[in-house]
């Protein structure tokens, strides 16, 4: 099975203090760390299980600049067998759609059977995948946490629901799914693996490989564009209530009645 994982290099949140910029566009990127989504990782970690189980092969694309080719490395040390870097001038500022057309015409230049992507990389948007699955006229399916391939045509895919319940459903190959955290334990990433994929070379495609006009995407593009970024401001602090267990039930059970929230 040929399998294609959309994956991105995001701000890690556990090695940053997140601050706005000057402009209040966007955070201040300057000297930030920088990682693979957490939810695109799950996803690779899938993708890398199922070749195991039924053969072929794993790339991991992604679109930005030549630095975000360091998480394309890393997925690769971790057990993709390829890397795909999309990256352009042309393709700075794209919003959700603009990505996805990106996406769509690298999908055109291979041969995939399923196409993955994490249920939240854009911003948390959670955008891209079903998206990208329209564009293609795939079937989609998102939030999918358990995956059965069920020969070389079929996937039955299991997916989280509201009130924490599970949906199962049979889905027709090739087709795009979003993949939540929790779907697996994505393995450990060490020096060994990375020394052995960093001389590996990396494809790199502009828009005029992929057959996009500049104008397609990018900001020239971007039907949605942000025009604020901020923090909200924080708002009172919690008020504790103390004593012992039959004390705070009391005082709960007043402040309830007080605000109206039982009579």
């Amino acid at each position: 099975m040929e399998i294609l994982v959309c994956i991105k290099r995001v701000p890690d949140t556990s090695e940053n203090e997140i601050e706005i910029n000057g402009s209040g566009n966007d955070i201040e990127r300057e000297d930030l760390v920088y990682s693979v989504n957490e939810w695109d990782n799950y996803a690779v970690e899938e993708a890398i299980q199922i070749r195991d189980k039924v053969g072929g092969s794993v790339t991991v694309v992604t679109v930005g600049d030549e630095e975000a080719e360091e998480v394309l490395r890393r997925e690769m040390a971790m057990g993709a067998d390829n890397g795909l870097l999309l990256t352009d001038d042309a393709f700075e500022n794209s919003d959700g759609r603009g990505v996805a057309a990106i996406l769509k015409a690298a999908v055109a230049k291979g041969s995939y059977d399923l196409i993955l992507c994490g249920a939240q990389a854009d911003g948390a948007a959670a955008q891209i995948g079903g998206m990208l699955a329209a564009m293609l006229d795939y079937p989609y399916a998102s939030l999918v946490n358990e995956i059965e391939v069920l020969g070389d045509k079929a996937l039955k895919v299991g997916r989280e629901i509201e009130g924490g319940n599970q949906e199962v459903n049979e889905i027709q190959l090739p087709c795009v799914l979003s993949i939540q955290t929790g779907i697996n334990e994505p393995r450990y990433v060490g020096i060994r693996g990375i020394r052995k994929v960093a001389s590996v070379d990396i494809p790199e495609l502009g828009a005029s490989d992929l057959g996009l006009s500049p104008d397609s995407v990018g900001e020239a593009g971007a039907r949605v564009k942000r025009v604020d970024y901020f923090v909200p401001e924080t708002g009172e602090g919690a008020e504790m209530l103390e004593g012992d267990s039959e004390e705070v039930a009391e005082k709960l059970i007043e402040m309830l009645k007080a605000r109206g929230g039982i009579k």
